[in-house]
């Protein structure tokens, strides 16, 4: 039979046996299990790689001390801090005075430049015990330090992803985050998919690690040239070294950053790129919402630190005062060394001929007036963000003339048309095939859930303006007038005009009164927001106007460029500094801020990100960059959302090949029609059904239930209907409330009631058993019976009426009739040897209770799971049942208690009985209220006894009280 231990851990141990890992069995460690590092292994590595702790090895002592203080200062100054901590040292940036006369010297703890010098081990069951124990399935330990820990799951089954071992990564983080410490990465699989993240990184946010290269994305080999590319020794260091961030937000949490794989490949080709020194210059293509900006401070980080470049100097050149902004708030945030902005033409200019050796952010602008060389250098760099628009006019001619020598790398996030031979020719070089140096594409991206897909709705066409006959209307006017050409063209340009025709004030009422009921029944409803995105700045004030009849002012807000001679009126409503700009930014992001939608016209559709915003009222003709860099907005993955969306006022997409003049075919993995969801969902839906043949759906009731549920014994055909309802449900968030769904309302409220039913509580399988979106869930408050249906085939629980038969209280007889009674069970299924290996459990557990073998916690687990299995076999057997409901728990556990049991366990099980006794009434598994006070009566059973982090003895004895009504 396949495992998670010998077909995906024993999978990853050996892949790692042959890129020098040496695998050693944890119990040949010379570790205690109460000690995150190998504490021997990292002395005699200290004196091998120091002079000065070989003269007195005693002073390793002195820095295990240090490192021994910061992984128990964990649980104070929290994890990432420790970490960030922790890594000073592992990348010998910490000193400590060893030299003569005290003086300082550095500790190498690890050797970057010789990997011979280094001991690699990977290990399996790495267990660590403070409080509890934990034994995460793999760890690689470098110099006795544990940088990387992994969990395998099981291949075999759908429901079970990477996502539970991540899940459980995550659980290890809180209960023992000492382990975590020196934590470099973590990663999970099942032995089909890979997936990576730092540690307190959300799980939504893991990601894979492929290579940019097409044929990387074979996923039926995914896992082993994942492990093969990341897990080198090699690369687990430069992660350590050169890719790892820790960065603030703007609430003050502090959090660790670990590169994405194009963001590892691309700073890596451009740091080779400067050594080498034969090409100067190279394209970077890399899709919208991909990381550039992260890209550029690991490439700008690493052509600092490189010692072969004698310390260059890094300009980072982005177009607009925006992106500006937000590249040198990411540089800040994660605290990248010798920044500086450049604020005008004069001090850019001072900066280069004084040869300023740092990283220089400044804008493509700040050129132009730049008057021959600046700095002849060959050892400058500039990185200059989204290249096709910045170089157009004299700008870019300005800055290569300032710069004769200097390295250039263009950095793009959309497609480059075949017109566009500007951009391949500034910083293609010849050398690279296709002209670029790296590209990550489209569907890379979404593959990866780097980006999000993007929807695209159609408005109705009365909103649309039909250009084509008003330009004919407009000719027909002109000659019936008889106007000049001079008068043609004057009346033209102030009248006639795209933008004029679409301020037109009945058509901004009605698409105004549109986008408001719109929002609120597609986007507010999931707690997503959205942008407006109108011709001018006049219209900006226009819509806000008329939408603010339509919600309260303070859901919207305008953000545009002010004009000395504008009306005093817009520079008293959308007056903002640069400061109070980002702090109604950051409102826009706060999930718990009213404000909902921000009415731009040409800030923020470039740079902005905001994950939070979903949708896009798109009443600006655009195309080509200009339009995919704008609604690539709302691309961001954000908790819950699964695309993005656009609505369209103005037909722009009625035809995507002329608006998005790039590869269709590979646009189509961007954008999609609302309208192909809409045709794809009565299949979907037939697909969900036909697992329930023959079951008459018009059956209300318990029995109805059941019914559905007896389609779907087997783990395996869950799974199937799981996968099959997720992408249903999909569909049905993206169209939903379209009245095109009425239709099919009933079937869907059908098929969730059973989805509901059968989902593990424990959430086990997340991949496929994901949380429910904000409109199905909705669809289920709305009927209260639905939102407490549960059967839980899968953690089926004890039952009295079975446990009677194995149970007794009296204990001067209770050995004689515990043998008559097994004797009993074994001879009515004398054939089936399933009730004999339960009784061997029985009595397995009870032996391993006895010689204190399992702790009594777990003891009470097993307990149930045999309870559970108990039931089963009695439902599946049919077996006839004796009717009694209440002390079951009791019953089963003085059965089996020893001498040395604790009086606390004892108190427990009376604690949980006595819930089952006075809390639960008849029925109340089917209400909101009964399910609430059940669960908080058993809440404060178990914090009574400081168990109320024990998930999973929490749901055994839920499940155990559901089923005594």
């Amino acid at each position: 039979m396949f495992n998670e231990e010998n077909a995906v851990e024993n999978l990853v141990r050996d892949l790692l046996t042959n890129m020098r890992w040496k695998f050693v069995p944890r119990e040949q460690l010379p570790r205690s299990e109460t000690d995150v590092l190998v504490e021997k292994h990292l002395i005699d590595s200290l004196i091998r790689l120091n002079p000065t702790i070989a003269e007195d090895p005693s002073r390793a002592d002195e820095v295990l001390y240090k490192l021994r203080a910061i992984i128990q200062s964990a649980k104070g100054m929290g994890l990432v801090r420790a970490n960030e901590e922790f890594s000073k040292w592992i990348r010998n940036e910490k000193t400590m005075p060893f030299g003569e006369n005290g003086e300082h010297v550095s500790v190498r703890i690890i050797d970057y430049d010789n990997l011979k010098n280094n001991d690699f081990i990977v290990t399996t069951q790495y267990s660590y015990k403070t409080n509890q124990e934990r034994r995460p399935d793999i760890v690689l330990l470098v110099n006795g330090i544990p940088l990387v820990i992994g969990e395998a799951k099981s291949p075999v089954r759908p429901a079970v992803s990477w996502v539970d071992g991540a899940v459980q990564l995550e659980e290890y983080q809180n209960s023992v985050l000492e382990i975590f410490v020196p934590n470099v990465f973590c990663f999970a699989t099942e032995g089909k998919v890979y997936r990576v993240g730092s540690i307190k990184l959300p799980i939504e946010k893991w990601q894979p690690w492929r290579e940019t290269e097409e044929d990387a994305f074979d996923l039926l080999d995914e896992v082993k040239s994942s492990v093969n590319r990341m897990l080198k020794p090699e690369v687990v260091l430069e992660l350590l070294k050169d890719f790892t961030l820790y960065s603030t937000t703007k609430g003050g949490q502090k959090i660790k950053i670990l590169c994405r794989y194009q963001q590892y490949e691309a700073a890596k080709q451009i740091v080779q790129r400067v050594i080498d020194g034969r090409i100067r210059k190279g394209l970077i293509w890399h899709f919208q919402g991909s990381g550039k900006s992260l890209l550029m401070v690991y490439a700008a980080m690493q052509l600092r630190r490189n010692p072969e470049l004698r310390s260059p100097t890094v300009l980072v050149v982005v177009d607009r005062i925006d992106l500006n902004s937000q590249i040198s708030a990411t540089f800040n945030a994660s605290n990248v060394p010798n920044v500086v902005m450049t604020d005008s033409r004069e001090e850019l200019e001072q900066l280069l001929k004084q040869d300023t050796r740092k990283i220089i952010i400044t804008t493509i602008h700040k050129f132009g007036e730049a008057d021959g060389v600046l700095n002849d250098r060959e050892n400058i760099i500039v990185l200059v963000d989204e290249a096709h628009r910045t170089q157009e006019g004299d700008l870019g001619q300005k800055m290569r003339q300032a710069l004769p020598n200097a390295f250039l790398f263009g950095l793009t996030g959309t497609p480059i048309n075949t017109r566009d031979r500007n951009t391949f020719w500034t910083f293609g070089a010849e050398e690279d095939e296709n002209g670029y140096l790296s590209r990550y594409s489209f569907e890379q991206s979404i593959i990866d859930k780097a980006t999000l897909p993007i929807y695209f709705e159609p408005r109705p066409v009365e909103l649309h303006i039909n250009k084509k006959a008003i330009d004919e209307e407009f000719e027909r006017l002109a000659k019936e007038n008889d106007l000049s050409y001079g008068d043609k063209s004057e009346l033209s340009d102030r009248a006639g005009k795209y933008g004029v025709l679409a301020k037109t004030p009945d058509r901004i009422s009605r698409v105004c009164k549109d986008i408001v009921q719109h929002y609120k029944k597609h986007v507010d409803p999931n707690d997503f927001k959205g942008q407006v995105v109108v011709w001018d700045r006049e219209a900006c004030h226009l819509y806000k106007q008329e939408i603010d009849k339509h919600m309260p002012p303070e859901e919207s807000a305008v953000v545009m460029t002010l004009r000395q001679k504008d009306p005093d009126d817009w520079k008293q409503s959308y007056s903002l500094t640069d400061d109070e700009q980002e702090k109604l930014l950051d409102r826009f992001r706060d999930p718990n801020d009213p404000l909902k939608l921000l009415i731009v016209t040409s800030k923020l559709l470039t740079g902005f990100d905001a994950p939070i915003n979903q949708a896009m009222y798109l009443d600006k003709p655009m195309k080509d960059h200009n339009l995919l860099q704008a609604i690539c907005r709302v691309n961001r993955p954000y908790p819950d959302k699964d695309h993005g969306l656009i609505i369209d006022y103005l037909g722009i997409f009625d035809n995507v090949a002329s608006a998005l003049d790039f590869d269709v075919e590979e646009m189509k993995t961007v954008i999609s029609n609302i309208e192909m969801l809409k045709a794809e969902f009565p299949r979907a839906l037939e697909t969900c059904l036909s697992h329930f043949e023959g079951v008459d759906r018009a059956l209300d009731g318990y029995e109805g239930l059941l019914a559905a549920q007896d389609c779907l014994r087997t783990d395996e055909s869950r799974d199937f209907f799981a996968a099959d309802y997720s992408y249903l449900s999909r569909h049905w968030e993206a169209i939903s409330p379209d009245s095109f769904l009425d239709q099919y309302e009933k079937d869907y409220k059908w098929l969730t009631q059973v989805y509901e039913s059968i989902r593990p509580p424990s959430g086990n399988g997340k991949l496929i058993w994901h949380a429910l979106g904000a409109k199905t869930l909705k669809l289920i408050h709305e009927n209260v019976t639905v939102q407490t249906i549960r059967d839980d085939l899968e953690t089926l629980i004890m039952d009295a009426n079975i446990l009677d038969h194995l149970t007794d209280k009296d204990a001067d007889v209770k050995g004689k009739k515990l043998a008559l009674k097994i004797e009993w069970r074994l001879h009515v299924h004398v054939d089936d040897p399933r009730f004999q290996e339960l009784g061997e459990r029985l009595e397995k557990v009870k032996e391993m209770h006895y010689r204190n073998a399992i702790s009594s916690i777990d003891f009470l687990k097993k307990l149930l799971e045999i309870a559970r299995d108990t039931v089963k076999l009695e439902r599946e057997t049919e077996a006839e049942a004796v009717d009694d409901t209440k002390q079951a728990l009791t019953k089963l556990f003085l059965e089996c208690k020893v001498e040395t049991t604790p009086a606390i366990i004892e108190r427990i099980v009376n604690d949980i009985d006595e819930v089952v006794k006075y809390t639960r009434f008849d029925g109340w598994q089917w209400t909101s209220a009964g399910e609430r006070d059940v669960q908080k009566a058993l809440s404060k059973t178990l914090l009574k006894y400081k168990l109320h982090k024990e998930r999973e003895l929490f749901d055994k004895a839920y499940e155990y009280i559901r089923e005594h009504y």
